[in-house]
């Protein structure tokens, strides 16, 4: 099933999946997409998230705490996906979860569940080969990190390996909730204009309707994160419902259908 952004801008929502328990984030994950969310992305445990910042970092471990692993959160994609036919669902994770399971049976397994892809935030794009490989063999979209600071041959590379979309990083540094985007932000969407026809992705720093509008007039996407897991984090007992919330008033500002109809990812 391709991705698809049915509005502009489309919005990736993040969630560590485990936080605080894998029956909560799936509620978590339904009402985010009820409230409008295009894709979710299942962010998988892992002890040493190097990328991310400290509110993903404690997410990650109290999902580890429940012994959340990858072959739960794939369990929990293939339920969301009976309840949400529709709506993207990546696999968001670090490779040693994916090697300890076998890439083999991640992409076998990923695809019986009903996810359209994965995104791995420490595998470079010129260490991809046998991933790549893999993921074609199960028809799934590998989505590649663009940074700032990528010359334009990278972006290339990057963008040709990609499936799904491209994720532009807005900065460089760890996840994490910023007062104003980066300047560097739209310069690197246009870089990657030049060199691919997929949809871009924004993220890194979105936190709130302001800043997720203005993703929209260069980017086709925001990726939202670490304000999504820290509103997890700040309303024990009513996660679901404060993430339903947080995403309708996230895109009630100036979100418009795509002129062009449904934008196809894959």
């Amino acid at each position: 099933m391709p991705l698809t952004f049915y509005n502009k801008p489309g919005l990736v929502a993040y969630v560590t999946c485990g936080d605080p328990d894998l029956v909560t984030t799936r509620a978590i994950v339904l009402s985010a997409i009820e409230a409008g969310a295009d894709v979710i992305e299942l962010g998988v445990p892992f002890s040493d998230p190097v990328a991310d910042g400290p509110v993903i970092q404690r997410a990650s471990e109290r999902a580890l705490k429940q012994r959340t692993s990858l072959a739960e959160v794939l369990t929990l994609a293939a339920e969301i996906r009976e309840h949400a036919q529709s709506t993207g669902l990546i696999v968001f994770s670090y490779l040693n979860p994916i090697l300890r399971l076998g890439l083999g049976k991640f992409c076998k397994v990923a695809r019986a569940a009903g996810v359209d892809g994965a995104l791995v935030t420490d595998l470079p794009v010129e260490e991809a080969r046998e991933y790549l490989g893999a993921m074609q063999a199960h028809d799934l979209a590998p989505v590649f990190l663009a940074a700032p600071t990528s010359p334009d041959a990278r972006l290339k590379r990057i963008a040709a390996a990609s499936r799904g979309f491209v994720y532009a990083v807005s900065r460089t540094g760890v996840t994490g909730q910023r007062q104003q985007l980066a300047d560097d932000a739209c310069k690197l969407v246009t870089r990657l204009r030049r060199v691919t026809k997929l949809p871009v992705a924004l993220g890194f720093g979105i936190s709130n309707a302001e800043q997720f509008a203005q993703v929209g007039e260069f980017a086709d996407a925001g990726v939202v994160g670490s304000a999504i897991v820290e509103t997890i984090e700040r309303n024990p007992g009513r996660e679901a419902a404060a993430v339903g919330e947080f995403v309708r008033k996230l895109l009630a500002r100036d979100r418009q259908p795509s002129a062009s109809g449904p934008l196809q990812t894959t």
